[in-house]
């Protein structure tokens, strides 16, 4: 599986759901207005997560300074996560930010490592409930590329003490750009349904969601010139251009079967899913409270995209032709295409916690179980050629002597780098929390998590040479198990009433999962480590507040895929396993200022040095080492500026962030230079009924790439690149958004 290419699909991570700051309150694609959730001293504020630069899909990454997760953010609802696994059911595939989502937030680090046991932010949301009376909330919006979105929640009583709650929920986005095989970028419905019994000591609920989604992540051409400039070129447009190939027909080889079949892009990428949630909780005595959640899951989960490798110049003579025999000459682009179809993915996961709050003490109990089976999974690989232009068409290769020729179908070595794995995981943890008053200066709040990981089921240890065909071929079976622990300590000491000292304290482990054995490779499943920590201090008063901090962070023993080209030859392309670790040092400030009357502001910058340790591995003959150079794709320098302004009924509001120089291939001599990401919006709150919206994205139209540039991983030579064109991924071109919001 390419890592990079599934950030990218979520944007980097992939739109989070606003936290309780002002500024997160805009109406936003994907974005309600909604309360506090319950926990909010476990939630992050001033964390505008909602506004993403790369699409409206889903999250974008909040960065802590390692690499965007492949999956993007945790997502959370009803306290559990979403999904599992991210791969091969992406989050987004089954949740998105709703008016059927009664409350949402950012839970802190901390949090998520005391209940997850996993390091970074998530995505905290619970389902809108059944109401005391009938409520109607909805969301209608749409741009100028054709977006449409619509969104509605019905709740209300029905008697005794019983209430419903139904919603649905449709998205239909063509992107900025246009495809010549399909309508829609971006394809997702999801209904629910559920009821609900409330009585003197608790509640309990069942609820229902049924998801049907599609999403296709396009690329961008551009030439790349010395100091990071990516430069667009006079015959595609970045951002406004397709770089899928012209029919979206790909043929693929069956990694199990050997069968061949022939995929379209627009219409066999779909992934469907059935959740059934039974949440409540009940007043066990004068002191103690439970909630729980249990959950069944069920999906088909399809993956189809494409990942654009090497780029060449072609002449006429070089034997590269279009469908019809006539011979091509120009730049010729690479691609792999990736193809899971309908994997069958069940999980049965629940929480349980008791919480008891004293003066002194919020004491909190918890047990959570997730249990995942996954049905022989596979991603078929077949690799081709296609012009280096908007809409290409498919190019075939005929030359003599040529390992990489293609097939009367555009189509050439299948099943090279192809995955498999089949099985099941369970993770049983236990977690306790308390956060203690110790005095009226001093608290603190501490928690742990105690796991027991277990994975069991079977892989391929053949070679995924071309055409390669496993079924039929024996299996090995894999069986391990592992008890894992992670904690959070925080403390706050106030050396005066608004001002005093923070730190924090952060560990957590991980092994592997099955995906670690999708490949013939046995993966190395030491123990991942990543302790965090933090120290620093904070100053309040009624029109200002300030929290600075230092922050050092190391994680071992990463995983990573790399889908390499030879840089002596764009055509070789191989796969390389490596485990590398991560340090990092860094320093933050933010800050939430009222200068005035009716205006806010909120300030954040963060300096930092995230590095590469223990990064090794061979491929094309060559022994490759990148210790202590910077980590991709993470900026040193980071900045965020959102300031609003209120009067009446109008709020008027902008985002803006800074992200500093990125490095774009692992000898880091590419990278592009610092890029600014725009937001600006309006919102008019016309009566009690209905308010009005307009985001713009991207104001300032502002054209350029960011990520890695596929295919150049390898080079030391950046001369060789400059002036020459090259693909990567990019941030939206001005897209105005429009929204109406109602409530009845």
């Amino acid at each position: 599986m390419n890592k990079k290419l599934f950030t990218l699909m979520l944007g980097s991570l992939g739109c989070l759901i606003t936290g309780v700051h002002a500024q997160d309150k805009k109406s936003l694609p994907d974005t309600v207005k909604v309360k506090t959730t319950k926990s909010s001293n476990k939630e992050e504020q001033n964390r505008n997560v909602m506004l993403n630069a790369a699409n409206n899909t889903g999250p974008r990454e909040v960065n802590i300074g390692l690499p965007a997760s492949v999956g993007g953010i945790t997502i959370l609802e009803n306290n559990l996560p979403v999904v599992h696994f991210f791969w091969p059911n992406l989050p987004t595939a089954t949740w998105r930010g709703s008016t059927s989502l009664g409350s949402t937030g950012l839970l802190k680090m901390g949090e998520v490592a005391i209940t997850q046991g996993d390091l970074g932010f998530a995505v905290n949301s619970y389902t809108r409930l059944g109401t005391d009376k009938l409520e109607i909330n909805g969301t209608a919006a749409s741009n100028q590329f054709g977006w449409l979105k619509g969104d509605i929640n019905v709740s209300g009583p029905i008697k005794n003490g019983w209430y419903y709650t139904a919603g649905a929920y449709a998205n239909y986005d063509p992107a900025t750009y246009k495809m010549d095989f399909t309508d829609y970028a971006d394809k997702t419905q999801i209904y629910r349904a559920g009821i609900s019994k409330r009585w003197k000591k608790g509640e309990i609920n069942l609820l229902y969601k049924y998801a049907k989604s599609a999403t296709l992540t396009n690329y961008s051409i551009f030439r790349y010139q010395e100091g990071g400039e990516a430069e667009e070129l006079s015959d595609f447009r970045i951002g406004r251009d397709s770089y899928f190939v012209r029919d979206g027909e790909l043929r693929f080889k069956n990694t199990l079967t050997g069968e061949y079949s022939d995929v379209n892009m627009g219409k066999d990428a779909g992934s469907t899913s059935h959740t059934l949630d039974l949440t409540g909780n009940y007043q066990l005595s004068d002191k103690w409270k439970m909630n729980f959640t249990a959950r069944y899951y069920n999906a088909k989960s399809t993956v189809f995209t494409v990942i654009p490798l090497g780029l060449s110049t072609q002449t006429a003579n070089d034997q590269y032709t279009y469908a019809d025999g006539t011979k091509y000459s120009g730049d010729v682009q690479s691609v792999m295409g990736m193809y899971s179809p309908d994997i069958p993915i069940q999980t049965l996961a629940g929480r349980v916690d008791i919480v008891n709050k004293t003066e002194k003490h919020n004491w909190r109990i918890g047990l959570t179980e997730s249990y995942y089976k996954i049905d022989q999974f596979i991603s078929d690989r077949a690799f081709y050629y296609q012009e280096a232009s908007a809409n290409p068409a498919k190019l075939f290769k005929s030359t003599p002597g040529s390992t990489s020729n293609t097939d009367e179908y555009g189509m050439y070595n299948y099943n090279v780098g192809s995955e498999y794995h089949d099985g099941y995981e369970n993770k049983l943890a236990t977690f306790f929390s308390d956060d203690w008053t110790v005095s009226d200066r001093f608290t603190l709040s501490y928690g742990l998590n105690l796991k027991y990981y277990k994975i069991n089921g079977n892989y391929h240890a053949q070679d995924r040479t071309a055409g390669v065909v496993l079924g039929g071929t024996p299996t090995t079976a894999v069986n391990h198990d592992w008890f894992q622990k992670a904690f959070d300590v925080n403390a706050v000491y106030k050396i005066t009433p608004k001002f005093g000292l923070i730190a924090e304290a952060i560990y957590t482990e991980k092994n592997g999962q099955l995906e670690s054995y999708s490949s013939n490779v046995v993966p190395n499943l030491s123990t991942i480590r990543t302790p965090y920590a933090s120290f620093g201090l904070y100053l309040n008063s009624d029109n200002f507040s300030l929290v600075s901090s230092v922050n050092y962070l190391t994680q071992n023993n990463n995983l990573k895929r790399l889908n390499l080209v030879n840089p002596e030859n764009s055509n070789d392309a191989s796969v390389a396993t490596v485990y590398y670790g991560i340090k990092t040092v860094g320093w933050t400030t933010d800050i939430v200022a009222k200068p005035f009357r009716n205006f806010d502001i909120h300030y954040l910058i963060t300096l930092q040095n995230p590095i590469y340790q223990d990064y090794t591995f061979s491929a094309f003959g060559n022994d490759y080492n990148y210790n202590g150079n910077t980590v991709l794709e993470i900026s040193k320098v980071l900045m965020e500026i959102d300031p609003s302004y209120t009067k009446d009924k109008w709020k008027l509001w902008a985002s803006i962030r800074y992200f500093s120089k990125q490095t774009a291939n692992l000898t880091n001599v590419l990278y592009f230079k610092s890029r600014i990401e725009t937001f600006a919006g309006i919102n008019y709150k016309m009566n009690k009924n209905f308010d009005l919206g307009l985001t713009v994205v991207n104001p300032l139209n502002q054209r350029g790439a960011k990520g890695t540039i596929q295919g150049a991983e390898l080079i030391t030579d950046p001369s060789a690149y400059y002036g020459t064109i090259l693909n990567g991924s990019y941030i939206r071109p001005f897209t105005a958004e429009f929204s109406v919001n109602f409530k009845f």
